[in-house]
């Protein structure tokens, strides 16, 4: 009996590729963070170098933590909302 392979990605680093929803990793490269906010590489890795994008680096690679890029953002984005209603 044949089965039908279904392709699945598992990386945001190449054209047309998304990540898979059963990703266990815990960390995000620069490159798929860059894609997640649609910035270009050179920048991303310059907000993680300033320290605006939560990251470490291990070895010579940096990573950034999924849990704590969400959170980041998040609170970016309340940021955002309390500074366009007058709070900040």
């Amino acid at each position: 009996m044949e089965h039908a392979t279904i392709p699945t990605a598992s990386r945001l680093d190449l054209p047309g590729r998304i990540l898979r929803t059963s990703d266990t990793r815990v960390v995000y490269s620069v490159r798929e963070v860059a894609r997640l906010l649609s910035l270009s590489l050179g920048s991303t890795y310059a907000l993680v170098r300033e320290g605006q994008i939560p990251a470490r680096k291990l070895g010579g690679r940096w990573v950034i933590p999924k849990k704590r890029f969400h959170d980041w953002l998040n609170e970016t984005a309340e940021q955002d909302n309390r500074a366009s209603e007058g709070w900040a």
